[in-house]
């Protein structure tokens, strides 16, 4: 049975002479590893729109337990993204990070359109790319079923204080005085900039995410926070992230 889809190519993989398998973050299933065949030949429709990055309306049909991509058009390149290397990198770290996270075989539209409002503020260079990074990297968790808990001191119950800890193990935040009493080795304190900015990322409107700023010290503060959650929760290093870091430094 065919169906259509539009999704978010996150990787290729070249496949013999023609062929391509391409992990797509996708609207309707959430990721779908498909092969593409014949997508190598620049003639075919499913050439550039099987590249990465691209967003595309994907035909898709399963079969013998794999899916095929049997016909795919291009909706976005993000053209202005691709000219400058550093976004590039960025960009590569989120479609690392969705294909890790995001759910199979189920609806994964809000994390589709997560990724691609961040490619687009990143392909326009309006935001900070730590802002990006961060509202990207905390919302696609939150929204994947790794969402901290920010509402207020899990020992307490105070919601808001000048000094808070957020603890990166079990993601959840304590005030000053209750951490004093329970000290937690992989903590980060927070102050009220810093908590209202990760409340703001998790808790509102999708059309919202990114609709915030504060100090560039606070950002840095902000960025390394939520890739510092991230890690944590993955267990795991990301190669574009690793990259990413080089070259920015």
């Amino acid at each position: 049975m065919k169906t259509k889809t539009q999704g978010l190519v996150l990787k290729q993989q070249n496949i013999g002479e023609q062929d391509k398998l391409v992990t797509v973050l996708t609207s309707d299933f959430g990721v779908v590893r498909a092969f593409a065949r014949g997508a190598k030949n620049i003639k075919s429709s499913k050439s550039s729109a099987t590249d990465i990055l691209c967003f595309s309306e994907f035909s898709i049909y399963e079969s013998r337990d794999k899916y095929i991509i049997d016909d795919a058009q291009v909706k976005e390149v993000f053209f202005s993204l691709r000219s400058d290397v550093e976004r590039v990198a960025l960009a590569q770290y989120f479609c690392e990070l969705a294909s890790t996270v995001c759910p199979e075989g189920q609806s994964a539209e809000a994390q589709l359109s997560l990724i691609l409002n961040g490619l687009y503020l990143l392909s326009k260079g309006e935001k900070p790319q730590e802002l990006i990074k961060a509202c990207v990297e905390l919302r696609l968790l939150s929204l994947s079923g790794y969402m901290p808990d920010l509402i207020m001191c899990r020992e307490c119950g105070e919601y808001t204080a000048p000094l808070m800890y957020f603890v990166l193990k079990g993601g959840k935040i304590m005030c000053e005085k209750c951490f004093s009493k329970k000290p937690q080795s992989t903590a980060i304190p927070l102050d009220e900039t810093l908590l209202t900015a990760l409340r703001h990322i998790v808790f509102s409107e999708d059309k919202k995410v990114f609709a915030f700023s504060i100090p560039e010290k606070s950002l840095a503060q902000l960025s390394y926070i939520t890739e510092s959650y991230a890690l944590g929760v993955l267990e795991k290093d990301l190669k574009t992230l690793h990259f990413y870091k080089i070259i920015k430094s």
